[in-house]
């Protein structure tokens, strides 16, 4: 490593070992780029909750089919959604990976939500 223009007293060679390249840096900027529309936000977050169609999610929304498709494309595409098909419809869900379930954790912890998974039965 070369000799950084000022010296803090600080050693920070430890942490540039571990420090991914700009790729890892890329895909994690990918995610929060889909995440900074509030719609998206919004879709991604009800599909934390349960699994919908996309007429069901529009009117959940109150957006048109045409402009869920468009951010559900985008969501699939990063990786925080899947789905799948029942005859002529297809369902959404939130993926079941790591960064998925960290971002709803992340969201509702950001608005101050209760998840309602987490909320006592009344």
């Amino acid at each position: 490593m070369e000799n950084l223009p000022h010296d803090h007293g600080q050693s920070i060679e430890r942490e540039l070992s571990h420090m991914p390249g700009e790729e890892g840096f890329q895909t994690v900027a990918e995610i929060f780029r889909q995440l900074s529309d509030r719609s998206r936000l919004r879709i991604f977050w009800l599909l934390c909750h349960c699994e919908e169609c996309v007429i069901n999610l529009a009117a959940l929304v109150s957006m048109s089919s045409p402009a869920v498709s468009h951010h559900l494309r985008q969501l699939k595409a990063s990786g925080l959604i899947v789905s799948r098909r029942a005859g002529k419809e297809v369902y959404y869900k939130a993926a079941d990976t790591p960064q998925a379930q960290m971002l709803h954790v992340a969201i509702e912890k950001m608005m101050e939500l209760t998840c309602p998974w987490e909320q006592p039965d009344q």
